[in-house]
């Protein structure tokens, strides 16, 4: 049973599924208003000006309301890609920063810069959550590690130059805090029932005003293919792991390439 308490359950946040599950709530609506509401839709032959005007306005609202939704996913996977880039420049910059630092000191950080930058491809590609959490407590434990080879060279010699390095470190791990945030980032679940809710109005006022239900059947199926679509593409978008629309990491796997090769 879908709960409200848990995202990973909710359907909202599995594209594949929201697809037929939306496209069949959607259908049984126009079915319901086209079969059940029949002296509805007599009501609405008479009153034929006042009712396409409600019927319009609630389609306009329902294309408006999507539009918006769109506009509002599309912009979390922008700002995902983003942060996506500046991860790949903050390490790319700290590890020629790290040449500030002792050699010994340098050397080590530079391992772990690597270490930590295959972990974070990892944060990116994986799609399991089971694996996502012992990734994400490696990356944990590697910025604790890599903030201690800064600490200690700095607090031995607190120069300028030293202090170049510290604060790229500290881009470093603010960048994946920001991107942790932009991740969790995602459209609100009372958006996706709101809409919803609309699109089921909008869905029962084509059936209440189709003619004959037999007669227009297939026609009853357009609206709710077309919505499902909608819904289904707004989802992958706004779905970081589960979508088949996904940042890929490329500025971290050509900085890795390059830093490996190196």
């Amino acid at each position: 049973m879908i709960t409200f308490l848990d995202d990973s359950v909710l359907v909202f946040r599995h594209p594949v599924v929201l697809f037929p599950v939306s496209f069949l709530v959607l259908w049984l609506s126009a079915w319901i208003g086209a079969t059940w509401f029949k002296r509805f839709r007599s009501q609405a032959a008479e009153l034929q000006e006042d009712f396409g005007v409600i019927q319009g306005a609630t389609l306009t609202l329902l294309g408006l309301i999507i539009g918006f939704t769109f506009s509002m996913a599309l912009g979390r996977y922008d700002q995902r890609k983003n942060y996506e880039e500046q991860e790949a420049n903050a390490i790319g910059t700290e590890y020629i920063r790290v040449d500030l630092l002792p050699a010994a000191d340098a050397a080590k950080v530079r391992g772990l810069l690597l270490s930590y930058l295959d972990q974070r491809v990892l944060f990116y590609t994986t799609r399991d959550e089971q694996p996502l959490e012992q990734i994400n407590a490696s990356t944990a434990k590697l910025q604790a590690e890599l903030w201690s080879a800064v600490q200690v060279p700095a607090s031995a010699q607190p120069t300028p130059l030293i202090a170049l390095a510290v604060a790229g470190m500290n881009d470093v791990l603010n960048s994946q805090g920001y991107t942790q945030a932009a991740w969790w980032n995602r459209i609100p679940i009372a958006a996706w029932m709101l809409m919803a809710a609309i699109a089921i109005c909008a869905t029962l006022l084509v059936g209440i005003g189709a003619k004959s239900a037999k007669a227009d059947s297939r026609l009853l199926v357009v609206l709710p293919l077309v919505v499902s679509i909608a819904f289904f593409l707004i989802a992958d978008i706004d779905s970081p792991r589960r979508g088949v629309i996904r940042v890929i990491p490329q500025n971290l796997m050509s900085l890795g390439q390059s830093l490996h090769a190196h």
